[in-house]
């Protein structure tokens, strides 16, 4: 049985992973992002910088696995960026930054950025690791000022990066989306395919490792 550990805190990658038949393990890296971007170069792309967040959340998680579950598992870690008139953005700082970048991007394209990392644990060691970066291309609404002072108030826009959803109550106000709709929820289902195919893994052999149950479909 191999386990499939989600190193993320974002029950939007969850939710995608569990209606794609994925019941994860979750596991909450605790990284210092700032940190690990305070290290990086200062002209690191944004794949760079995806997946060396991603890199360090996996890392971390794999430090701290119960035996039994560093015996089979994989672990997958992601992080999201959005970048927006050449600048890249995480989760906005307060109320007040999502309000401008709201303000900003609003009726205009940016790229989300998701870095991930694979790693393939067996026998408490590592078998495999891997990692890539996908980008898709977001288009903005116009929220109306009421919807959007609601929407803020919501707190929503501060919990993630670049401070809207596509699974929540900011897919209002996302009017397309070009490329893999999973990743901007947080979590590319045909890069993370890919990288469980190079780790020598199946979908077939997941979905009946980490099923999900029956009572918690629908």
């Amino acid at each position: 049985m191999t386990r499939f550990v989600l190193a993320s805190a974002s029950s939007g990658r969850r939710k995608v992973l569990r209606q794609a038949g994925i019941e994860p393990l979750v596991i909450v890296s605790g990284v210092d992002e700032d940190a690990v971007m305070a290290r990086l170069h200062p002209n690191a792309t944004p794949p760079e910088v995806t997946t060396a967040l991603a890199t360090a959340k996996a890392d971390a998680v794999i430090a701290d696995l119960d035996t039994d579950v560093a015996a089979d598992c994989v672990v997958i870690a992601c992080d999201s960026m959005l970048l927006r008139d050449g600048a890249l953005l995480g989760k906005p700082a307060s109320v007040d930054a999502a309000r401008l970048g709201w303000e900003q991007m609003a009726g205009s394209a940016g790229k989300l950025y998701t870095g991930h990392c694979l790693i393939r644990l067996r026998d408490n060691k590592i078998a495999f690791r891997d990692t890539g970066a996908i980008h898709t291309t977001v288009q903005f609404g116009v929220p109306a000022p009421g919807d959007l002072d609601a929407y803020l108030a919501s707190g929503e826009p501060t919990a993630v990066a670049g401070g809207f959803t596509l699974d929540g109550l900011g897919g209002w106000f996302v009017n397309g989306v070009n490329g893999d709709p999973s990743a901007v929820i947080g979590i590319s289902l045909p890069l993370t395919r890919a990288l469980l195919e190079r780790a020598g893994l199946s979908l077939a052999h997941l979905w009946t490792s980490n099923a999900v149950p029956p009572s918690d479909h629908g």
